[in-house]
């Protein structure tokens, strides 16, 4: 029988299968889902040392996320957020985590298994899963319906298998046939009974937004519990894409007016206004109303606006801007992934 997780595990330690340290488990990477709050740290450094192969993980926090979760100083690092990073640059991987937001997947192996696999010349992606991350898909209706039906064990709730129309608006949409149900509009459907789903799926009308996993993504997280959200999620395939503005001060400045204001979920943001004609930040693509998502591939989220705009004058001539237009913001809002949309999928 398929289940899910009945506990919403972000807050668990990772219960990977190579929990044992000192035992079995050494030489296996280790996953760790790391939430925190906006004004707190994730407790932990990552150092690229001269001599030692690898991103090192270093002055963990005594008592802080980090050392909770399980994560110890000498860990390499192998992933982030379901990418491979050992092979990568290490000031690219530090951008990784801190464009994550309040949520990033890591995982991670000993200092001594990493450096013994080395010496073996060992593909150490070997050693982790494929594509793990669960997927977003908005769908629109056409004048033959959604394109997907449900099926599920009698009487189970929240266990949702999809089957999709083969060229109907569901696969258009990038949905998997033979993917489980997680979220429907941003709600949770673990508790929801077939006919419960079935009147929530009603209720959507012309669209709806699914978040989805594979069965052997679903029974990674399980086996492990870790909840599955929106947040690790690869949103390549929703409708609204987040842009990217590089911008070099003229001698009038950038040319736009950053301003603090309500979003549509109540939570604060940062608007971009005021953009004037012929300046960099109208020649680089800026449009009014744009909401802020990462300064210089940093996130923003949990920073107010006096800390945004030191951000933004950290570097004296030039910024990269990741922004996204207000009905895009308005919809990562409601599928709960709000700054999230800005991550790198």
């Amino acid at each position: 029988k398929f289940e899910f997780n009945p506990k919403d595990g972000i807050d668990n330690p990772a219960l990977s299968l190579a929990e044992d340290m000192e035992g079995e488990g050494r030489g296996e990477p280790r996953f760790y889902l790391l939430s925190k709050g906006s004004t707190e740290a994730f407790g932990f450094c990552l150092h690229k040392e001269l001599g030692c192969r690898g991103h090192v993980i270093q002055h963990v926090e005594l008592g802080g996320l980090a050392q909770r979760r399980g994560l110890q100083d000498g860990d390499r690092l192998l992933q982030v957020n379901g990418r491979f990073v050992d092979h990568m640059e290490h000031g690219r991987v530090v951008q990784k985590i801190k464009a994550s937001g309040n949520q990033v997947l890591l995982a991670v192996l000993d200092g001594g298994s990493y450096e013994a696999a080395k010496a073996l010349g060992r593909d150490l992606s070997q050693l982790l899963p494929g594509d793990i991350r669960p997927r977003l898909c908005h769908i629109a209706r056409d004048k033959s319906g959604f394109g997907f039906s449900i099926s599920g064990p009698e009487g189970a709730r929240g266990t949702f298998q999809l089957s999709v129309r083969r060229d109907g608006p569901a696969e258009r949409a990038g949905l998997p046939s033979g993917s489980w149900l997680l979220e429907l509009n941003g709600a949770s459907v673990r508790s929801y009974s077939h006919t419960q789903l079935a009147r929530k799926l009603k209720r959507s009308g012309s669209k709806m937004t699914l978040l989805v996993a594979s069965s052997a993504a679903e029974e990674f997280y399980r086996l492990r519990g870790l909840r599955v959200t929106a947040a690790l999620a690869d949103a390549s395939w929703l409708p609204f894409k987040v842009r990217k503005l590089h911008l070099v001060k003229g001698p009038e400045g950038y040319g736009f007016l950053l301003k603090e204001e309500k979003r549509s979920s109540g939570a604060t943001g940062q608007f971009l206004w005021e953009v004037d004609a012929g300046l960099p930040a109208e020649r680089a693509g800026m449009q009014e109303g744009d909401c802020l998502l990462a300064v210089n591939g940093e996130s923003i989220e949990g920073l107010d606006h006096e800390q945004t705009v030191l951000r933004i004058r950290a570097h004296a001539d030039r910024v990269t801007l990741l922004v996204i237009d207000p009905a895009g913001d308005d919809f990562y809002q409601s599928v709960g992934l709000g700054t999230q949309c800005g991550r790198d999928h």
